[in-house]
């Protein structure tokens, strides 16, 4: 993809707006500010093990301002915490890395945190001295307090700021000012805040000199080659990334810098530094241990060893939920989705326009200009599209891949607009746009195997759970279910157990909901393809062919295994037509360093599996197979599932993979498990309670159109039952 100035005019237009917007707003971009975007900045420096403590405390908080309220009144007001206050208490008195605090003492003022190592011109060398230990800023007023947590290398487009907290411990208000912007804090507050590192930040008229924190070391160059688009880490003793000029620091969820790119050169220190090129889930890591030389550029040549070749068996992974811009730190441009794609080896990528929070419908130009067009930089084994998510936060979000042209309508209950029509309407139409149609990220909640629908249908009311699927699924409106998420997935995959034994034909898929414009946002900044349907392609890869494939449930979804199910030599999507006390040979085969076990399922549960103990494996020994063979005496469905230790290349909480079924269908009768029908007709119960309770309706009408649709999957699922 060419420089900025080559786009079209309204694509560039949009990108114009929307720096600045980041300008005004910052990391917000201006979006109306419920719970989940003013999670926005907070998720930047708070650990994900934290995530759950945060929340708690913002719901604490809301508890006690509105005591006596119900649950799902509660989960109404997320947005009314100071969630300042409530990142430093989550944090409590712990520093992450990147984050540098300015602890307003009743004497006195701490500025605490990691160094930060900035690079001298070639030829100099040395810390100065007030870089080199704690102590006090030069005008006595404000200690210095150096944290043992990594320093970080900021470089880079709006890559030069740091994340501030500003932490009173006061018991009275407190003046702050930071870059001109001057808040009287309350007792006891707290402040996070953006600021250069030649930022200006007084408290109670004492200036904090962040350069206290500054540590100059020598420089040297790098260039670094592969041979073909990588994604590289360039990290030193202190866990410091260091980046190419003009490129943003990108960190994935586990906290490891990262960019994208081939024959690139960069400044660096002249220190211990460890230098890693992958190339998404199909490669491993190729290492180096270098120490620069001052003042001289050294040529670093890696190339990532494959794990595996899904395209050359036919199979093409592909990320159905990825935005470019949604709000974020940096505006990415088309050319910075190009080089993630290429660099992590991602063969499908579904670039989706939709709104956040308000009416702003982000990257809606580019849909508009290369609608039913691959993007500039696919391949014969990259293909890039423009797609759309369809939002609403009460019913669902919904991934459409390769639509022909725009849709009328991309969200509802967005700016008090209504709750209506159902999600259905919008399904009916992108699918007569030709496109793929799925449920993103569909369930956060804690599902069970034997847990009730109530479990996947929390009082909560606007939290993005894929409330309207099961309606849709009857009515076979949806293709495919994002099983691998960043939300639960093993919540996710219990529901779908759930949908397909009660008669539902529905591919598994992944969408990761990577946003470029995020750098540092755990499963946000993650690259495109952390987690990856695969599809066996027929012909040649086109977006076509690959949509045909997941219509047709040839698909197994991943965070990184490859997975192979052969039933009686069918593979997933297939349907065997038996007759009862038929047997069948099943066989389950995985490959990739994480993988721990292999399972087979049916409607009736785990039927077989396959261990594998770290104590077992030896080198390259990264291949797991189970066998079983299953009487049939009634309809049933087959898949395979993967669990995984944890590991580096997980880039998520669970790494996990599961392929689409095996239908068997018995003496002319598809598999529709009562107990599976029942719990989805509940599920449609607890749906039209909280559409009558929760949803912004304006007139009759429209309760009464969400009641038509439910009617008519309870048809469904009764006549499924008879």
């Amino acid at each position: 993809m060419g420089a900025e100035s080559t786009l079209p005019d309204r694509v560039a237009g949009a990108l114009e707006q929307y720096g600045r917007l980041l300008d005004e707003h910052g990391i917000t971009w201006g979006e109306p500010e419920l719970h989940y975007v003013k999670f926005f900045a907070r998720r930047r420096v708070l650990p994900p093990a934290l995530f759950d403590r945060f929340w708690e405390l913002v719901l604490k908080a809301v508890a006690e301002n509105h005591p006596g309220e119900l649950p799902d009144q509660l989960a109404a007001r997320l947005a009314e915490p100071d969630y300042d206050r409530v990142l430093r208490d989550t944090l409590d008195g712990e520093l992450p890395g990147h984050l540098v605090a300015v602890r307003v003492e009743p004497g006195e003022v701490v500025l605490e945190g990691a160094p930060r190592t900035v690079l001298l011109p070639w030829g100099k060398a040395g810390p100065t001295a007030a870089a080199r230990d704690g102590g006090q800023n030069s005008d006595g007023a404000v200690t210095w307090r150096p944290t043992a947590a990594p320093a970080v290398r900021l470089p880079g487009r709006g890559n030069e700021r740091i994340s501030l907290l500003i932490d009173s411990r006061r018991e009275g208000p407190c003046a702050v000012s930071v870059d001109g912007e001057l808040r009287l804090l309350d007792p006891y507050g707290a402040w996070l805040v953006e600021v250069d590192r030649d930022g200006s930040v007084v408290v109670d008229g004492v200036a904090v000199r962040l350069e206290a924190m500054l540590r100059p070391i020598a420089s040297a160059r790098l260039r670094l080659v592969a041979g073909a688009p990588c994604r590289w880490s360039v990290v030193d003793a202190d866990h410091g990334g260091w980046f190419p000029p003009g490129v943003p620091a990108r960190h994935d969820y586990h906290g490891r810098p990262y960019f994208h790119g081939d024959d690139l050169v960069l400044e660096v220190p002249c220190a211990p530094l460890t230098v890693t090129a992958t190339r998404g889930m199909e490669y491993g890591e190729a290492t180096l241990e270098i120490v620069p030389v001052p003042g001289r550029e050294q040529r670093v040549e890696l190339t990532p060893p494959r794990l595996y070749d899904a395209a050359a068996r036919g199979w093409y992974g592909g990320d159905l939920h990825v935005h470019l811009n949604a709000a974020g730190d940096v505006v990415a441009v088309p050319a910075d989705a190009a080089a993630a794609q290429h660099g992590e080896d991602l063969h499908v990528l579904n670039l989706l326009a939709g709104n956040v929070s308000g009416s702003r419908v982000y990257d809606r130009e580019a849909l508009e200009h290369w609608s039913d067009e691959d993007l500039p930089w696919s391949d014969a084994t990259h293909v890039a599209r423009m797609g759309v998510e369809y939002r609403n936060d009460l019913l669902g979000h919904v991934h459409a891949f390769a639509p022909r042209s725009a849709p009328t309508r991309y969200h509802t209950g967005f700016d008090g607009d209504a709750d209506w029509p159902p999600n259905a309407d919008a399904l009916r139409e992108l699918r007569a746009l030709g496109a793929l149609v799925g449920y993103s990220h569909p369930f956060r909640a804690r599902i069970g195997d034997g847990d009730p629908p109530r479990r996947a249908v929390p009082p909560a009311p606007r939290d993005c759970a894929a409330r309207e699927l099961v309606a849709d699924a009857a009515l076979g409106l949806v293709d495919s279910v994002d099983v691998i998420t960043h939300a639960s997935i093993p919540s996710t995959a219990a529901v779908y157990r759930r949908l397909i034994g009660a008669g539902n034909r529905l591919a598994v898929t992944a969408g990761t909901d990577a946003t470029i414009s995020f750098t540092r946002s755990h499963n946000r900044s993650n690259p495109p393809g952390w987690a990856r349907v695969y599809a066996q392609v027929e012909g040649e890869l086109t977006a076509r062919s690959f949509a045909a494939a997941v219509r047709a449930g040839r698909t197994f979804a991943t965070t990184g295994p490859w997975l192979e199910l052969s039933v009686e030599g069918h593979g997933p999507g297939d349907v065997i037509h038996a007759r009862p006390g038929d047997r069948l040979t099943v066989t389950a085969t995985a490959v990739g360093p994480e993988v721990a076990a292999v399972r087979i399922r049916t409607a009736d549960g785990v039927r077989a599996g396959a261990e594998r103990l770290p104590v077992d494996r030896g080198p390259g020994d990264d291949r797991l197979t189970v066998s079983a063979e299953l009487r049939l005496d009634e309809p049933t469905y087959v898949i395979a599932e993967v669990l995984c230790d944890p590991h580096p290349r997980t880039l998520t909480a669970t790494g996990y993979a599961l392929t689409s079924p095996v239908y068997v269908d018995v003496a002319g009768r598809r598999v529709a498990r009562p107990g599976d029908v029942l719990w989805c007709l509940e599920w449609l119960d607890l749906l039209e309670g909280l559409i009558r309770q929760h949803a912004r309706l304006v007139a009759p009408y429209q309760f009464g159109d969400h009641v038509c649709l439910l009617q008519q999957a309870r048809a469904v699922y009764r006549g499924r039952l008879g």
